[in-house]
């Protein structure tokens, strides 16, 4: 019996349309390809000319064949011609000799600030917040500084030229007025963006009683869970690539704290309190280093995760420490932060990139000043 024409049709087509699965996985990546187009075209609206200037930026980043030039100086003045043919120009040559490596640091940071600030004035929200975010931290180490003058009974007003630029913000003269920590702590609750976090964690007494890198941790702690919580509400690529950044940046300092708090009289229970709760060691990891008691205990609760793991397979003699290879990881992650586009982790990135940029001319300055050509290459190459 032949099948009727419909019933023959019927069988082509099924023959010829794609299974369910595939029309579904189809479906999804249309979806996807329909959602990112629409994210790079609103997120071009408002934040695609400064994505574009940030990435030009991280193009005149020291290359490896940078720094080969800069290894060969025999004096700073050399050193000074070699960095005028890269994109620093002739930032140094106002600057008399002999030239001093602070002198390289402070112009270096220089260009680094014009760059930042450049990228401020031209944000609109979320970008500028998101911005504000990166200033935060170097708010606190600023306002940690003045603290510590205070307590000391120091001139203030000689800290202020000792602040990160980035760090400053428009009440910190207003600290310097400050003749005793309860005035200074009313001073910061009403004139810093940091406002938050000292009213959340400490008291005017604890900044008289408590040491002071406990304070430092305290505001870290609370900078470091507020960011990341900001940069998961932004959601998207940024909040991907700035939670892992975060996380890194967590659980290096919950190994710093606890390494450094060995033979001090800090509690195991006043150290786990220092620790961020929004890294990659949280919980599990957090728990068992705030109960270590030595190096090998902090080696055997991160042997779990693999990221971290190698960190502590330093060779006995190496001229690499613990801090140089969070010091690669970072590197590491903010290179990739720029295989993304639409995102502002770029902007993060770069920051953090052109500050171990810095830390790598301040090393190769310092070997060529003290004459010891035999250490000069122990930086960490960037590209």
């Amino acid at each position: 019996m032949r099948a009727s024409s419909s019933q023959t049709a019927h069988a082509h087509f099924s023959r010829a349309t794609p299974n369910k699965n595939f029309r579904l996985s189809l479906h999804r990546f249309c979806s996807y390809l329909s959602r990112f187009v629409m994210e790079a075209l609103f997120f071009n609206v408002e934040d695609g000319f400064l994505e574009a200037i940030v990435r030009g930026y991280k193009a005149g980043i020291l290359t490896s064949g940078n720094y080969m030039n800069l290894t060969q100086c025999e004096t700073l003045d050399d050193l000074r011609l070699q960095l005028a043919s890269t994109d620093y120009g002739n930032f140094l040559q106002n600057e008399p000799s002999p030239l001093a490596t602070t002198t390289i640091a402070d112009k270096a940071r220089e260009t680094l600030v014009s760059h930042f600030q450049y990228m401020r004035a031209n944000a609109v929200k979320p970008l500028a917040q998101f911005l504000d975010y990166i200033t935060y931290a170097y708010m606190i180490d600023n306002v940690i500084l003045l603290i510590t003058g205070t307590l000391h009974e120091r001139d203030t007003n000689e800290l202020l030229d000792r602040c990160h630029p980035l760090g400053m913000f428009d009440g910190i003269a207003a600290l310097c007025v400050a003749t005793n920590v309860s005035e200074l702590y009313s001073t910061v609750l009403v004139e810093s963006p940091l406002a938050p976090y000292f009213e959340k964690c400490l008291s005017a007494q604890d900044l008289d009683e408590m040491n002071i890198e406990i304070i430092r941790n305290t505001l870290y702690k609370a900078y470091l869970e507020d960011f990341y919580n900001y940069c998961g509400q932004l959601g998207g690529a940024t909040s991907d690539v700035m939670k892992e950044i975060l996380q890194f940046e967590a659980d290096r300092r919950v190994i710093n704290i606890t390494i450094n708090s060995f033979n001090t009289e800090l509690s195991k229970d006043d150290r786990a309190k220092l620790f961020p709760n929004c890294g990659k060691l949280y919980p599990e990891g957090t728990m068992k280093l705030a109960r270590a008691d030595d190096v090998d205990q902090v080696r055997l609760a991160v042997d779990a995760y693999p990221e971290y793991k190698s960190f502590f397979d330093i060779p006995v003699g190496s001229d690499k420490s613990l801090e140089d290879k969070f010091f690669e990881h970072e590197v590491y992650l903010n290179k990739k932060s720029f295989l993304q586009q639409f995102h502002f982790g770029v902007f993060y990135s770069y920051v953090k990139l052109k500050e171990q940029e810095i830390r790598n001319i301040v090393w190769i300055a310092e070997c060529i000043s003290q004459q010891q050509k035999d250490r000069i290459n122990n930086y960490i190459t960037i590209f």
